[in-house]
């Protein structure tokens, strides 16, 4: 555990301490997000945050490789091109946050990264741990639902990006819950609690919370699509990993729901976003691309929560579902079930209440 706090404060220190100085290079170089009809700002705000978590990222790598256990007990070869395919997926983010591509070009470049982490690092999915038992699909089908997942959770994470913090409080909510999992869950009844994705977990969270005090409300930097899509990507890297490799007939914990785990948890710790994105879906016809402003932090701005309110709750959500849900894996159904609808009832509570209280 010492290990894994360590890559953490790493890769918090270094993306804190990077972003100003990619603040500067995003006004220098004119990479800002002008005010739209669509934004809840009211001034211009420099993007391409991503590229100090990207830093954040690298160096916690670095470090990791030097300690005595992650440094023996990690493929660091995968890990290579998991960097490398970060690399790519954040320079198409700032490309983009300079100047906008087409949905298209995005889409194309999101399964070029996912096709390098997939093919060259070997994170892919090797079967679907279903109701118990490994379904396991032909190579190319499990390779294009390992591009489906790299694909849904950067759009996830993108969506979630529209309120200041959000995309990055909420990742690092979903990351922490992720970590608890897989720090905690043994794949194939392997000990080690030394995992890839436990090690991207806890860099994920890292990189998010050295990065939230500039882009917590009122932000000054914005991450762009160069740090949502990157945090996207790594989010889906932990989770294929170890859902992927996960065998659920390893598992003997006390709840018969745990063993939809490897399953569920990985859709509900993002759950509001991944609502969003069908939300959209749905509402757009399809073209879920195209911007409006009807997503979930717009309705609760109408509400009438403040922007700071709105994004504390949608906090408070994310870490209700994902926390309700992981009790599965350590408490009886029956108190697992009371403290998840416990949780979303609280959440549903303040959502509904503080706006009469004022």
């Amino acid at each position: 555990m010492r290990e894994y706090l360590l890559v953490a404060i790493v890769a918090a220190a270094i993306t804190f301490v990077a972003t100003p100085g990619i603040r500067w290079a995003a006004i220098r170089w004119n990479a800002v997000t002008p005010v739209r009809v669509r934004d809840v700002h009211t001034v211009p705000i420099p993007r391409l945050g991503g590229l100090a978590m990207l830093l954040g990222f690298a160096a916690s790598i670095l470090i990791a490789s030097q300690l005595p256990y992650l440094g023996n007990r990690i493929d660091y070869s995968n890990l290579f091109w998991v960097l490398v395919a970060a690399g790519i997926i954040t320079v198409l983010g700032a490309v983009d946050d300079f100047r906008d591509l087409d949905p298209l070009t995005k889409v194309a470049g999101t399964v070029l990264a996912a096709l390098v982490m997939a093919a060259l690092g070997g994170v892919q999915l090797l079967f679907l741990p279903v109701f118990g038992t490994q379904t396991i699909l032909p190579q190319q089908v499990l390779q294009g639902l390992t591009v489906l997942v790299v694909i849904a959770t950067t759009q996830a994470v993108n969506f979630a990006d529209g309120l200041d913090g959000l995309a990055a409080g909420t990742v690092a909510i979903a990351a922490t819950a992720f970590f608890i999992w897989s720090y905690t869950t043994r794949p194939n009844d392997d000990q080690s609690v030394f995992t890839m994705a436990t090690f991207i977990s806890a860099a994920i969270v890292g990189c998010c919370l050295g990065f939230l005090p500039h882009n917590f409300h009122p932000a000054k930097l914005f991450m762009g699509d160069a740090g949502a899509l990157l945090l996207g990507l790594l989010l889906a890297t932990a989770t294929i990993s170890f859902t992927g490799n996960f065998d659920p007939s390893s598992d003997t914990k006390q709840s018969s729901v745990a063993i939809l785990l490897p399953i569920a948890l990985p859709v509900v710790i993002l759950a509001l976003p991944v609502l969003d994105v069908v939300l959209a879906f749905i509402r757009r016809g399809g073209k879920f691309w195209h911007p409006d402003k009807k997503h979930l932090h717009h309705r609760l701005m109408r509400m009438g929560h403040p922007h700071r309110r709105a994004v504390l709750l949608l906090y408070l959500w994310s870490a209700s579902a994902a926390g309700g849900v992981l009790a599965y894996n350590y408490l009886s159904s029956p108190w697992a079930t009371a403290l998840l609808f416990g949780l979303l009832a609280l959440s549903l509570g303040l959502t509904l209440g503080l706006p009469r209280i004022g």
